[in-house]
């Protein structure tokens, strides 16, 4: 983590505005390893600065597992809100680097969400090279096509208006209308892609359920946890 000025350091975790922390430091808010601060151009450890005698808010950084329910768009656009991000604290909400998710998943679908303001993590969960595996949950309109799963697997299904096909794809049938599939790539709208190309139909609903190692468990929709780097398994 780079060495920053104590009113960047402040104003990067969203608790005020650069300008702002020279009030708080008037008005003694603000301490550095046990004596008030009165410099906002100094440059402390993260570890030794106190905001109204509390800690600083994960000052390393923010990663989180959040269980994204039906209805909020994965955007910063007010336009589109409601917004996955009006489910956290609102100072994490102001940080910069801002909070985004690694990938999205769109309004009408739900399940497991990674958040983070971490941008190099980002860049790793995503990169092609790392093929994490990400698991659906997916019902349809019409009863599953026989050899759908051959076709899903096969590496040639081309989604409408691209050059390149899928990679290869798991599906595991969970009923008549309904399949488990497993994906090591994130196109946009991928799934719903794929049964439509594939001639199988409209997805009614659409659940993530996995993301690499990790799993929603118990978590209700709407909640988040937080997670470690370690629980990634990268």
């Amino acid at each position: 983590m780079s060495v920053r000025r104590l009113d960047q350091l402040l104003s990067n975790l969203g608790y005020c505005s650069r300008r702002e922390v020279r009030d708080w430091l008037k008005a003694g808010r603000i301490a550095i390893a046990g004596k008030t601060a009165d410099d906002p151009g100094v440059k402390p450890s993260p570890a030794a600065v106190r905001v109204d005698g509390e800690p600083l808010d994960h000052p390393e950084g923010l990663l989180l597992l959040l269980h994204k329910p039906l209805g909020l768009t994965c955007s910063h656009d007010l336009r589109e809100a409601p917004l996955i991000y009006d489910l956290l604290p609102p100072r994490w909400r102001e940080r910069n680097p801002v909070v985004t998710s690694v990938g999205r998943l769109d309004k009408d679908t739900s399940g497991l969400l990674l958040l983070t303001d971490q941008t190099d993590l980002v860049h790793r969960l995503t990169s092609p090279k790392h093929k994490v595996p990400k698991v659906y949950h997916a019902t349809l309109d019409r009863d599953l096509p026989p050899g759908l799963a051959e076709v899903f697997a096969g590496g040639t299904l081309r989604l409408d208006g691209e050059e390149e096909p899928c990679a290869p794809a798991t599906l595991r049938p969970l009923g008549q209308r309904a399949a488990e599939v497993t994906l090591i790539e994130g196109k946009y709208h991928q799934v719903r892609r794929m049964f439509a190309a594939a001639g199988a139909g409209t997805v009614l609903t659409l659940h993530r359920v996995s993301f690499g190692p990790l799993t929603l468990d118990d978590l209700s929709p709407g909640r988040f946890r937080e997670l470690t780097v370690e629980e990634l398994g990268l």
